[in-house]
């Protein structure tokens, strides 16, 4: 596997959920209850529900995260080399290389009738607790440190490779939310 610089790394990730955040605001946080929890026109999940399920994957990883960064030693240098499972499931969930549909597992599965309202707020401020974590692993040890997934918690993955995946799956469901968005303009107008 290919090492890279950590601090780059990290500064790509952080980018990427800054736009999340930002989206969020822009085209989700201001809309009605009923709007954003119509179902997509191609029978998928509804906007909310697309944010409902990436706070689920949150609720588990972020405070795994906060406490493995806590207890981790300070970085011997700063490249980060992903695992070959680390790369291959950020591949698979990031949408411009993972095409194909997953369904998603027990657990993870939103609910159709949500406080969209409140699962927006939830989505930001777990993005921004993200972006502290992100922050706060500029200068840890991304290799030696190691995270639980979530789906098989006796298999831990390097947490720089959890931070690609996640916000690998956030991008995956934001561009799933931002074609409903478009489709639900679509058929409102």
């Amino acid at each position: 596997m290919q090492t890279v610089n950590r601090k780059e790394l990290l500064q790509r990730l952080d980018e990427q959920v800054e736009r999340h955040i930002a989206d969020t605001v822009a085209l989700f946080q201001n809309r009605d209850d009923h709007f954003l929890n119509l179902p997509s026109d191609t029978g998928g999940w509804s906007i909310a529900q697309c944010l409902d399920h990436l706070n689920s994957y949150g609720r588990y990883y972020l405070p795994r995260i906060r406490e493995k960064l806590d207890a981790a030693p300070p970085a011997p240098g700063e490249g980060f080399t992903s695992t070959w499972m680390g790369a291959y499931f950020t591949k698979m969930m990031d949408p411009q290389t993972g095409k194909r549909k997953y369904k998603a597992i027990k657990g993870y599965i939103p609910s159709s009738d949500l406080d969209s309202a409140a699962v927006i707020s939830e989505f930001i401020r777990q993005q921004e607790e993200l972006l502290h974590l992100l922050r706060d692993a500029s200068h840890k040890d991304l290799d030696a440190i190691r995270v639980p997934i979530s789906i098989l918690p006796f298999i831990r993955m390097k947490i720089g490779d959890v931070f690609q995946f996640l916000i690998a799956h956030n991008e995956r469901h934001m561009q799933q939310a931002k074609r409903n968005l478009m489709s639900q303009k679509h058929l409102l107008a």
